[in-house]
């Protein structure tokens, strides 16, 4: 089987090309989230709405594939969002904590 998916039939080249799907969403959110590089610009940047708006983007595909997925392709969606929700809570609360000491500081 070639990377491509040159030597798959149609059903496993579509299986592939969702996971590719999810994939492209996880690195989206993971860099909004600033855990990956943005690739554009070499920098690591955090956009907590960018990373909410990929995730919210994956789970609207798990509940309009339910049932239509392979327990692999669900599976992997399953895991990409239980992964990507718990990534989004740690950094939305160092944000809101960060955001509480930058206004107790201006208080000061």
């Amino acid at each position: 089987m070639s990377k491509n998916g040159e030597n798959l039939n149609e059903e496993q080249q579509e299986q592939l090309l969702f996971m590719m799907l999810i994939q492209q969403h996880q690195q989206i959110a993971m860099m909004g989230l600033g855990k990956l590089q943005n690739p554009a610009t070499q920098e690591m940047e955090k956009d907590l709405s960018s990373a909410k708006y990929a995730i919210d983007t994956l789970a609207m595909l798990k509940k309009y594939t339910k049932g239509n997925l392979s327990d692999e392709a669900g599976g992997y969606l399953e895991q990409t969002l239980t992964t990507l929700r718990m990534n989004y809570a740690e950094e939305a609360k160092k944000a809101k904590s960060e955001s509480k000491g930058n206004a107790a500081d201006q208080d000061e």
